[in-house]
């Protein structure tokens, strides 16, 4: 399998190996930026705490008794995601919307009508 227009395939040690370098210094990269983001953020609340501190003591301490809202709801059942996601996935695409309203070959990916 060659690459459109050139000699190299996947299939060459040092390609694959290039491949590998470069997909872990990504994750790594990704990484460094989500701790960065974390740090960020917690930085950002201690502040705002402390100055709510010093301006209304009352209201800080009844923001810290409420719970922190980060969904709408209980995190979905792991299994039951995973079956939803399997069971898209495996319908046919029906191929009704044409290649010019979803920008898809029926044949390519998936459509945003199929199901």
């Amino acid at each position: 399998m060659a690459f459109a227009g050139t000699n190299v395939s996947l299939s060459q040690p040092d390609i694959m190996l290039k491949l590998t370098e470069r997909i872990d210094d990504l994750k790594q990269r990704f990484a460094a930026w989500g701790k960065r983001i974390r740090r960020y953020t917690e930085r950002l609340t201690r502040f705002n705490q402390n100055r709510l501190f010093q301006s209304d003591q009352k209201r800080l301490y009844k923001s810290l008794e409420r719970p922190m809202v980060s969904g709408t709801g209980p995190a979905p059942n792991q299994a039951d995601t995973v079956a939803f996601w399997r069971s898209l996935w495996s319908e046919p695409l029906d191929g009704s919307c044409g290649e010019s309203v979803c920008g898809y070959n029926v044949r390519g990916p998936r459509h945003h009508n199929a199901g």
